[in-house]
Order: structure tokens, then C-alpha cells, then sequence
């Protein structure tokens, strides 16, 4: 990556693609990374050795020496995850404190949003959303209303004292009337959260500023989206989506950086298919593949534990992607989990009401009526899991790969075979 070079890492799929490796990857050549919306919704899994982190608010990068990370105004933040985040990595000996930046303008998370948000998925019943109950819409719902509480508000005790009577006022009558639920007490929650505002305030500063006097220095900078395209609040399966942008556009709004300062977009998707929680999932297995790939893939969640629906490969969904990402080159991860297989699908067009589609319209019940539209491709039936080159790959597995690629219409670069850094190979196609 040259000096002073932009890329925007997103997920392309349902989330959960493996980003947290590329994005260890890539760090060596940045000099900051940046976490621009979502919360402690989402989980980057970093293995690195015997080690294993699980980060949910702070950007993987931190694992690197000398880098620095940034939580940018686009995140949520609640305080208590963040502060136990902190915690975690001294107590693993990784030295932070002069290198994580959080911006003064994200919003607050609150013990009412967690509550709404829980509250309100058991009320949907058969409607459920799937929310990981952080409290994470709740909150961006606050923002858009202009009644949240920002991380710079908690430094002026007056005026958090007033801001949050208010929005405790409104949120405790809601939750009496329509919940039966006792509400909470401003002043618990006051002292509380002035007690986190004093830990965390080395941390803060004006991080649009931050990043922008850096760029003009000639720094390297790397975005790590949180979730996937598909999950996006504006281009995912809505309403099954989560409540930001976690398309790339949502670097620019959620960090403060121009579009024109952005080099490259980089996507990552799995080989296969995965969603966690409720909506649409056309190439979703039965439950016997499903089984045998949540096993192999190890398809629970890294933020809830919850099992993840896997499917085959959709390369309808990832074109599309593609295109609303403005996606240059795509890093395909898990291929090992496929190795088993003695034949594998992908899905090539959906068939809805006797046409064929290429894209995914806006029209509501879409995805679960539409009919996905396969090829087979053999299998290659071997361990890929120890190759150290791309051309050591089975023939059969490099086929996929060129047809993926030529679906989606963009470049591969790299391609993992496992969890640890060095089962990353660079794709080649085949001569």
C-alpha cells in the first residue's frame, strides 16, 4: 500500500465474513485504523498464534504496535462494553493508552436503549428483527431524533443532567404504558456514567481532525466497516438490517474524511453464505449441510454465540454488493470449510414470478419468494487447509474461485484457507 493511501474494508455479504483477519493483514501498512459506524453489536476475531481476540467496539488494529485506532462519530458506544474492551487488552499486556482515539461528537448508548431494544423484539414476536439487544437501534434512533446524548455532552454535568432527565422522562413513560416496566432513575444513571466519562477521557478528542491532519501528512489510513453490505440500514434486507451504514459511503459520514480521499475499497466475503439472525435467505442449506458446515466453519457468532444460517455462495447478492461498494478487489474467505464437498452450488440469478433478476428489488417479500437459480461445480474433495501457494490449490478449488470471480465482476486478491495469517494465499488465475 503506498503512503498516504485510503482503503475502506467492508463486508459484502450478511456480515460475519472474516474481516477481522484482512484487517490484521492490512494493518502493517497503515498507519491508523478506523472504526466508523455500528457498536458493540458487532465482533472482529483476530487469531493470532495461540492467541484469540474478540474485539466489539475497539478496531483490530490495536494488535498491532504503534498503530493508531480510531472509533470514529459514526459508532454508538456504550461506555461499560468500551471500558471492559480496555480492560481486556491491558490485562493481555497490550499497550493502548496512547493509541486509541474516540471521537467526542459518537453518541451514547444508555441503559434505556438496551432495555427498548429488548423489550421491543419480544413484542414483535413472530416479527422479530434478530437485534443482539445492545441497545444499538434505540440509540441511532435518538440520533436522527436529535434527543441523543454524544460523548463530549457527558464532560458538561448541567447539561447531560438536563438532557438526560429528558430523555428518561420520554423513554420511562414509553416503557410503563406499553411494557409494564418501572422505568429508571436519572441520577443513578448520572453518577454512573460521569464515572466512565472520567475513564475514558484520554481517550477523547475531535477525531475528524485526527484523521484529516494525518492524511495531509502522507499517513496511511485503514476503514474497517462493522457487519456486512446486506445489513446496511439503506441497501440491506430491510427491515432485517441493522441501524447504520455499513456500506463504504458510511467511512465518509461516520469518520469526517472526503469521498475523494478514498483510494480503494476492499471487499470480503466467505466461499460459502452465512446471516445470523431473522430475514430473507434464498440459498440457505437443509439441515444436514447445515450442520455439517456450521461444524466446520465454526458458525456462531463472535458477539452472541448464536448459530449462524449458512448457505451456498449467491453471487447475485455479492455483484450487487460490488457495485453499491464500488468494490475494487475482494478477499475470499473459508475456502477450507468447502473442502469436504463432493459437488457445490452457486446461485447465478434469482427467479421471481417467471423473470429472471440480477438485482434485488425493493419490493417486500423479494428474497423469501424468490427462487435461486444454481450451477454445480465439482467438488475437490482435499485439504486446503496446510496449501502454502494458490497454485498448489486442487484444480477444481481454483475453478470456483475464477467463477466467483467472473460473476461478481471484480478482482480477487487474496484467499484464506484458515484462521492464522499464514493460511492466506494471492490469487492467481488459472492460465
Amino acid at each position: 500500500m503506498r503512503r498516504g493511501a485510503v482503503t475502506v474494508l467492508v463486508g459484502a455479504q450478511w456480515g460475519d465474513e472474516g474481516k477481522g483477519k484482512v484487517i490484521d493483514i492490512l494493518t502493517k501498512d497503515v498507519q491508523y485504523v478506523v472504526r466508523y459506524q455500528g457498536g458493540n453489536n458487532a465482533g472482529h476475531t483476530v487469531v493470532i498464534g495461540d492467541n484469540k481476540y474478540v474485539l466489539h467496539l475497539i478496531p483490530s488494529g490495536i494488535l498491532h504496535e504503534g498503530k493508531i485506532c480510531v472509533i470514529g462519530h459514526g459508532v454508538v458506544i456504550d461506555p461499560e462494553a468500551l471500558i471492559e474492551e480496555i480492560k481486556l487488552l491491558r490485562s493481555r499486556d497490550i499497550l493502548i493508552d496512547r493509541r486509541l482515539k474516540i471521537s467526542d461528537k459518537a453518541h451514547v448508548i444508555f441503559p434505556y436503549h438496551r432495555k427498548l431494544d429488548e423489550l421491543r423484539e419480544v413484542r414483535r414476536k413472530k416479527a422479530r428483527i434478530g437485534t443482539t439487544k445492545k441497545g444499538i437501534g434505540p440509540c441511532y434512533a435518538d440520533k436522527a431524533a436529535r434527543v441523543g446524548i454524544r460523548i463530549a455532552d457527558l464532560f458538561d454535568k448541567a447539561y447531560f443532567r438536563d438532557r438526560l432527565k429528558s430523555n428518561i422522562e420520554e423513554k420511562n413513560a414509553i416503557l410503563r404504558d406499553l411494557n409494564g416496566f418501572d422505568g429508571f432513575s436519572a441520577d443513578d444513571i448520572l453518577q454512573k456514567y460521569v464515572e466512565y466519562a472520567g475513564f475514558l477521557k484520554k481517550f477523547i478528542c475531535d477525531t475528524t481532525l485526527l484523521l484529516n491532519e494525518a492524511l495531509k501528512r502522507g499517513e496511511s489510513i485503514l476503514f474497517e466497516g462493522a457487519q456486512g453490505t446486506f445489513l446496511d440500514v439503506d441497501y440491506g434486507t430491510y427491515p432485517y438490517v441493522t441501524s447504520s451504514n455499513a456500506t463504504a459511503g458510511g467511512a465518509c459520514t461516520g469518520a469526517g474524511i472526503g469521498p475523494s480521499r478514498i483510494d480503494r475499497v476492499l471487499g470480503v466475503v466467505k466461499a460459502y453464505t452465512t446471516r445470523v439472525g431473522e430475514g430473507p435467505f434464498p440459498t440457505e442449506f437443509g439441515p444436514d449441510l447445515m450442520d455439517k458446515i456450521r461444524k466446520k466453519g465454526g458458525e456462531f457468532g463472535s458477539t452472541t454465540g448464536r448459530a449462524r444460517r449458512c448457505g451456498w455462495f449467491d453471487s447475485v447478492l455479492v455483484k450487487n454488493s460490488v457495485d453499491i461498494n464500488g468494490i475494487d478487489k475482494v478477499v475470499i474467505t473459508k475456502l477450507d470449510v468447502l473442502d469436504e464437498l463432493k459437488t457445490i452450488r452457486i446461485c447465478t440469478a434469482y427467479r421471481y414470478k417467471g423473470q429472471l433478476y440480477q438485482n434485488i428489488p425493493g419490493e417486500p417479500g423479494f428474497l423469501d419468494r424468490a427462487e435461486p437459480v444454481y450451477e454445480e461445480h465439482p467438488g475437490w474433495e482435499k485439504d486446503t487447509s496446510k496449501i502454502t501457494s494458490y497454485s498448489a490449490l486442487p484444480e477444481n478449488a481454483r475453478k470456483y474461485l475464477d467463477r466467483i470471480k467472473d460473476l461478481i465482476g471484480t478482482d480477487i486478491i487474496l484467499v484464506s484457507v484458515g484462521k492464522s495469517r499464514k493460511q492466506t494465499l494471492t490469487y492467481k488465475r488459472n492460465s
